[in-house]
């Protein structure tokens, strides 16, 4: 099973990137999302993987984290969604859109990715959100992008500064490691995680800008009642 590659990017292609690892090409497709992050040809670039192989064929699906991956699996489980379905709805709302549109029931958000209906997005919907909190509580270990790391046959290599994050992938990680340790914290008070993580994916959706504690106190509000 190949699980990552990194490499250096030979072509991009309308849903697909040629990715050149030490003289072997693979193509590998992602999300239109995934595709607008990645840099140009020429450029390095790591990809977590997942092979699909089947009858009639084999193809090579690629996430910028591990919590794409996953969702990306689970969006397979449901009858109807695809591989191209998955990456679709992904594409449209990126790992935590899915994990906050799922949580809370929105259908509508997930019909919003192209050739999703109403009724496969609530179809998504109802067979994913009990699953939901274990991937929101497990987001901060799967939400790292994965690390560029290219290897020249050059036998007096010359050293290379660390690659740098993006702002965008900076802030995707602190704002999934509030959300987990939020979610934590509101389960360890006894709420059941159902329950919280919708809270804190509502919280999430109207105050993005919210750390830890805020998620907790704003979580709290919504959850007292009940």
């Amino acid at each position: 099973m190949i699980g990552k590659l990194t490499g250096v990017i030979d072509h991009r292609g309308a849903d697909h990137v040629l990715l050149d690892v030490r003289g072997v090409g693979y193509i590998v497709h992602v999300s239109d999302r995934t595709l607008a992050a990645l840099p140009g040809p020429g450029e390095a670039a790591a990809l977590y993987t997942e092979l699909i192989v089947r009858e009639d064929l084999m193809q090579l699906i690629g996430f910028p984290t591990l919590l794409e991956k996953e969702w990306h699996r689970l969006l397979t489980t449901v009858q109807g969604i695809g591989a191209k379905a998955g990456l679709a709805i992904l594409g449209a709302l990126g790992a935590e859109g899915v994990s906050r549109a799922i949580a809370l029931g929105d259908a509508r958000a997930i019909q919003s990715a192209p050739g999703i209906g109403p009724k496969l997005a609530q179809r998504v919907v109802l067979e994913l959100k009990s699953k939901a909190p274990s991937v929101m509580a497990s987001g901060v270990a799967l939400s790292g992008a994965a690390t560029v790391e290219v290897i020249e046959p050059d036998p007096a290599p010359t050293a290379r500064p660390a690659p740098r994050r993006k702002p965008e992938e900076t802030a995707a990680r602190t704002r999934a490691a509030y959300t987990a340790d939020a979610l934590s914290a509101l389960t360890n008070l006894g709420y059941g995680p159902g329950d919280a993580a919708q809270a804190i994916a509502q919280v999430a959706a109207e105050a993005p800008e919210a750390d830890t504690a805020q998620l907790i106190r704003r979580a709290l509000k919504l959850l007292a009642p009940r």
